[in-house]
């Protein structure tokens, strides 16, 4: 009989089922072989699937996490910590803040009374490069600006004009790949703040095997900076505008970003492997 493993989907940034960006949830009692965990994630088949084990009392971290896509293990990723945080927090298996030791370094969350979860996640650096050949024909649309946003993303922020022309976004994918070890971050200013969100967001990673993620905290670690220069606020809410949607809020502070959202459980079983 083969061994069995608790194994939930979990929607993060989003407080309803079949919203925000769905990621596996999978606690272990320590890490299997890489081949293991990477089968596992192509089999989930999201954007990342998260695998944590409790780690011994007294070190500078309480969980060892690590995040897998389809293709490959990734450096960082916001919606599968959320999506773990939010397990442990509704499982009982940690209260409290719990700090994750993973490939970017400690990572900490803190589950709120009404639901929502932060998490405390380095900011990433800008830095503005010229436009690079062929990325307006392969996004289909014309960048104001684009902006480095470090090796710890490997991502490339490419602000465009407004929010209908992110929104309408229909990218070569392929040709993307080309233009950054991870992906893109295409954004724009809100059209109308009174609708809940300061600026919109649409992330494309298909380097990594992810055409379009449907909400990406990483990405809101550059977002947060380049938004709250440009908006003059600290405090800010973005909306990723993909077909199944999502906020963040984010709160920037110097080297860190804070970024909050809410998460529901739809799937729970057991994965026999």
């Amino acid at each position: 009989m083969p061994t069995s493993h608790r194994i939930r989907v979990v929607d993060a940034f989003t407080d309803r089922p079949f919203a925000g960006n769905p990621a596996g949830v999978l606690l272990l009692d320590a890490f299997p072989e890489d081949s293991w965990l990477q089968n596992v994630a192509t089999e989930v088949n999201h954007a990342e699937t998260a695998f944590a084990h409790p780690l011994p009392a007294g070190g500078e971290a309480d969980w060892a996490l690590r995040w897998f896509t389809p293709a490959t293990e990734v450096d960082l990723c916001g919606h599968a910590t959320l999506a773990t945080a939010h397990v442990l927090q509704t499982t009982g298996a940690a209260t409290g803040p719990v700090r994750f030791a993973t490939r970017s370094g400690v990572l900490t969350t803190t589950a709120h009374a009404d639901g929502t979860v932060t998490m405390d996640f380095p900011t990433a650096p800008l830095t503005p490069v010229e436009i690079p050949d062929g990325v307006a024909e392969a996004l289909g649309a014309e960048p104001l600006a684009v902006f480095d946003a470090g090796a710890s993303l490997g991502d490339l922020l490419v602000e465009l004009a407004d929010e209908k022309t992110v929104r309408a976004l229909a990218p070569d994918h392929k040709a993307l790949i080309r233009h950054s070890e991870r992906g893109i971050i295409a954004t724009a200013r809100a059209e109308d703040p009174s609708r809940g969100h300061d600026f919109v967001s649409r992330c494309f990673f298909p380097r990594v095997g992810i055409d379009e993620d449907p909400v990406t905290g990483s990405a809101h670690t550059a977002l947060a900076p380049f938004w709250s220069q440009r908006l003059g606020r600290t405090e800010l809410t973005g909306l990723q505008a993909s077909a199944r949607s999502g906020l963040v809020r984010t709160e920037l502070r110097g080297d860190r970003t804070l970024l909050t959202g809410r998460a529901v459980t739809v799937i729970e079983g057991d994965l026999y492997a």
